[in-house]
């Protein structure tokens, strides 16, 4: 952070991250005009629900990267023609709209979510999660730094420092609102978690980085696109990912399918 508290410049090589930003947010202000005016659900040939939320910010976040990194391939959950393509040395990962379940909701809670993910080596390097509707705003780059804004405000992120007080020391997990399994309660049971929150979207990656969180594991199915940038942010704070095993989270797998991982925040450190 700089000295007058504004954001500061988050690079990984020639990519700069704030270059993006107004595109994040654009996407985010097009979620909630669609949001606000009404829509239609379709379904995609996984059968996984679409709006025309997912395909206007989409476009946004197509036209930006193009703009600015024509050179480097960009993989979407919103564009399947580009799933056909090979993991390389560097490319972006965009989820668009994650957490549409939630978008559509008539009682959500604004934990969805804009994604723009960096991946370089086969690990998630930098990121851009925006959650629109709770003005919450995560940039960061792993094992560097990571900021959250909100409000016009601009924080640093640390896990060992939350941004919000805690009443308690007691661990608290992080769980998907809608994709909660017999695994994930095994392993709650087994660490003897019973503080436990149901979040939908990367935000998760966002309240572990804050402190505000300490744990989220996930067993059932995810895209890379859904983690990536998430995962960035989570680790320019202080935290890691891995998978269910303990090794580090890698990127390009097969179909662009995340295995099991678990995502740690001040948990480890506890």
């Amino acid at each position: 952070m700089t000295a007058d508290g504004q954001l500061a410049i988050l690079k990984v090589d020639d990519v700069v991250l704030n270059s993006l930003i107004p595109a994040v947010m654009l996407a985010g202000e097009a979620i909630m005009q669609v949001k606000q005016a009404g829509f239609d659900v379709e379904q995609k040939s996984d059968s996984s629900p679409v709006t025309q939320a997912d395909k206007a910010a989409n476009a946004i976040l197509l036209d930006a990267l193009a703009q600015f990194y024509p050179q480097i391939d960009v993989v979407s959950g919103e564009a399947e023609d580009s799933h056909n393509l090979s993991s390389s040395h560097r490319y972006f990962l965009v989820d668009p709209l994650d957490g549409t379940k939630e978008f559509i909701r008539l009682d959500s809670k604004g934990n969805f979510t804009v994604n723009i993910g960096l991946i370089v080596d086969g690990q998630a390097a930098g990121g851009i999660v925006y959650a629109p509707m709770r003005d919450m705003l995560f940039v960061g780059v792993a094992d560097d730094a990571s900021y959250l804004v909100q409000n016009n405000q601009c924080c640093l992120l640390d896990i060992d420092r939350p941004v919000a007080s805690r009443t308690h020391n007691r661990a608290v997990a992080l769980v998907s609102r809608s994709h909660m399994d017999d695994r994930t309660r095994s392993f709650l049971e087994q660490h003897q978690i019973d503080d436990v929150v149901s979040v939908g979207s990367s935000v998760k990656f966002g309240y572990l980085a804050m402190g505000e969180a300490d744990i989220y594991p996930r067993f059932a199915p995810t895209s890379e696109w859904d983690t990536a940038a998430g995962e960035a942010v989570l680790r320019g704070a202080g935290g890691y990912v891995t998978d269910a095993d303990g090794n580090p989270h890698r990127y390009g797998k097969p179909n662009w399918l995340n295995n099991p991982f678990i995502a740690y925040g001040r948990f480890s450190h506890s």
